[in-house]
């Protein structure tokens, strides 16, 4: 099996992609959400775990609940981004001002800095 992720923190969602699944194995999006709800508890966090939500959303590879033997694709979409929409948009509005240096002040704790490194943003 392949697994490819795509999104950032704060972006519309996450999606992803898994090649080389078998075909007939049942899929259940509730088990895979409350999967998702288990990273909402814990040590360290923030009140952002709480707003959030998470729900997959599955978009190929999966008929009558089962596998089709095709690439599974899904997205994770990401509640709050009304909240980010402006200063992580894809097209910003060329009207508005700026707010660049948010996005690029690593954050502790975050893989701001990593991503910063490897996808060369100064």
């Amino acid at each position: 099996m392949n697994f490819k992720t795509a999104g950032e923190s704060h972006g519309k969602g996450l999606v992803g992609i898994i090649n080389d699944f078998p075909s007939g194995i049942a899929i259940d999006p509730n088990i895979i959400d409350n999967e998702l709800r288990r990273r909402q508890k814990g040590y360290g966090r923030g009140g952002r775990m709480a707003i959030e939500k998470d729900r997959v959303e599955l978009i190929s590879g999966v008929r009558k609940g089962l596998t089709t033997g095709s690439p599974i694709s899904f997205i994770i979409r990401n509640k709050d981004w009304e909240n980010w929409q402006d200063l992580m948009s894809i097209f910003p509005d060329p009207n508005k001002d700026k707010d660049e240096d948010k996005l690029l002040a690593p954050r502790p704790g975050h893989a701001d800095l990593t991503g910063f490194i490897k996808y060369r943003l100064n």
